[in-house]
């Protein structure tokens, strides 16, 4: 973090975002600008902007962890490496309870969000470089001391996958129907469920001449720029039929889920990095 921070700031900013954390995975309200307002008083005349791009440098960290974070706090990975990740680190040692909170809700069973207007849950993707797939499997620069991804682990979440499906093929419907394709919209099709993870894509719609639409979903309940998993069959499937590939992101879907697509191959959408290694004896 810029402007030498003192290690007792760092600490203090540290201790008020995961407070924030803490209610917003247990669905409780809190008021940011009160939270910021309180921490202020124990730094050493910082401005709001340096608050704020400190809890997105928190953020990056979290991520790092494979730790959710607040979805209000855009990531920043230009921080202190000497110092906040120890900082969080040693906090989320002095309080295990956070582990099983994560565990809790990376697991939790999910239900699908209703919506007032399914369509204008759309939005545009993030800027180029924000999209990208954590390296499970390789060192990293950043080790959460409960030693779980749990990033990885709600992206492996039947339940929250299946709803997001689920909300793709109610959005897709609306679409459709918008259109006036209304017979289009009743053939869309679940492929995960009548085929399986072998055909490379989750669902089957259209486009409004009729064509195919190659749709995967990826959900998430955390913030928009919460790392995906993608899987060497998906890889390859986006990359032979790009033309008619589209990667459906969900996030926030606890409440107000949100979405936005990548169109085309996804190694030319996203910064993808190796998650895993299979090894045989030499």
């Amino acid at each position: 973090m810029a402007n030498h921070w003192s290690d007792s700031e760092v600490e203090a900013a540290v201790a008020d975002y995961l407070s924030m954390l803490r209610l917003e995975l247990t669905g409780r309200k809190y008021n940011k600008a009160a939270h910021r307002r309180a921490l202020m008083e124990q730094l050493n005349n910082r401005s709001d902007s340096s608050v704020e791009l400190n809890h997105q440098n928190i953020s990056a960290v979290l991520i790092e962890m494979g730790i959710p974070y607040i979805a209000g706090y855009k990531p920043r990975f230009n921080y202190q490496r000497s110092l906040l990740p120890a900082v969080v680190a040693d906090y989320l040692k002095s309080h295990p309870d956070l582990q099983q909170l994560f565990a809790e809700d990376s697991e939790a069973n999910a239900t699908i969000p209703s919506v007032e207007d399914i369509l204008s849950a759309w939005e545009a993707p993030p800027a180029p470089g924000d999209c990208k797939t954590p390296a499970v499997g390789e060192p990293r620069a950043v080790y959460n001391p409960g030693g779980v991804n749990y990033l990885a682990r709600e992206a492996r979440n039947h339940s929250l996958g299946d709803a997001g499906e689920r909300f793709v093929i109610n959005f897709e419907r609306a679409r459709l129907i918008r259109a006036g394709k209304d017979s289009l919209a009743d053939r869309i099709e679940q492929i995960s469920a009548t085929v399986g993870p072998s055909a490379g894509f989750d669902i089957r719609s259209f486009e409004e001449n009729g064509a195919d639409r190659f749709i995967e979903a990826k959900t998430t309940k955390y913030g928009k720029n919460t790392p995906f998993f993608v899987t060497p069959n998906e890889l390859r499937f986006s990359r032979d039929n790009s033309s008619r590939y589209y990667l459906y992101r969900l996030f926030r879907f606890r409440e107000s889920p949100r979405l936005f697509t990548l169109h085309g191959h996804v190694e030319e959408r996203c910064i993808i990095e190796p998650s895993e290694f299979m090894a045989r004896p030499a």
